[in-house]
């Protein structure tokens, strides 16, 4: 069976590599094909990345807390771009301050965003939640 595709990067002016690196290696592990798109990635360059690739999901990342401001309109982007559809995942520090995470996950959702990961989400949680919502057999 084909990989999975997968697009990550760190979006806007974030240049926090190491939780980057540290998921590039577990999804690869995991079994996917990965495009990591490295630091201060732009929501365009995401989805030129994911054209180019034919990608199945975008995964985007955030620690320095303006992810809410850099995903912004993204998803109608994406629809533009003509990835109508596409899943879109984001995870980290992705707000300003301490706030009741309940309410920050339904923002995103509001925003057009599939999952949403809280900060110290492990790798592992979005390799299973990718399974689950790219219908891979876990018995692959």
């Amino acid at each position: 069976m084909e990989k999975k595709k997968l697009i990550l990067g760190v979006i806007g002016a974030d240049v926090h590599a190491v939780g980057n690196k540290i998921l590039y290696h577990a999804f690869t592990a995991a079994g996917f094909d990965v495009t990591n798109l490295g630091v201060m990635v732009s929501q365009e360059e995401y989805i030129e990345a994911a054209q180019e690739t034919a990608a199945d999901a975008i995964l985007v990342s955030s620690l320095y807390g303006h992810g809410e401001l850099d995903c912004r309109g993204f998803r109608e982007k994406c629809d533009e771009a003509g990835l109508k559809g596409i899943l879109l995942y984001v995870g980290g520090n992705i707000v300003v301050g301490k706030q009741d995470f309940t309410e920050v996950e339904k923002r995103f959702k509001a925003m057009g965003f599939d999952r949403v990961f809280g900060p110290g989400t492990s790798p592992e949680a979005g390799i299973k939640a990718l399974r689950e919502d790219l219908y891979i057999d876990a018995a692959e």
